[in-house]
């Protein structure tokens, strides 16, 4: 078999071309891909605790700490306590962090139109499907 006929390194090629113009466009906003997909898993539930975090975005908690580090001192996330259970520390988005949505959703969904331009109608949600089954594995 030919490295061209290899899924991993196809799969691999795909994401290094979406990944470097995601990084390239969040730049311009003073973000990176980590620091995105933190503040995507807030946009979409403010109020989660690091460990679900790690959960939703297949993060590990090393990782989640260095990047909610940076939001913070970024004005864009805080940690607090939680009210009913001081163990646990609850990560909310600031007014900054909340305002910051639109811009980054907006040019998100360029990119993401912008790589699906080339598939057919109906292409791209099959693309998701199939890239899903992947991402998710035998179950």
């Amino acid at each position: 078999m030919g490295i061209d006929e290899c899924i991993v390194f196809t799969l691999g090629k795909a994401y290094q071309q979406a990944h470097g113009e995601l990084k390239r466009r969040l730049k311009s906003l003073g973000l990176t891909v980590p620091q995105y997909s933190v503040l995507a898993g807030l946009w979409e539930q403010d109020g989660r605790t690091a460990a679900q975090l790690c959960e939703r975005l297949v993060m590990d908690s090393a990782t989640i700490t260095g990047v909610l580090d940076r939001l913070e001192r970024a004005g864009l996330a805080t940690r607090v306590p939680d009210q009913k259970d001081r163990r646990l520390v609850r990560l909310r988005l600031t007014a900054t962090g909340v305002a910051l949505r639109d811009e980054v959703q907006r040019t998100v969904a360029d990119l993401n139109e912008q790589i699906l331009r080339p598939f057919p109608a109906g292409e791209a949600e099959r693309l998701y499907a199939q890239l899903r089954v992947i991402a998710e594995g035998e179950r």
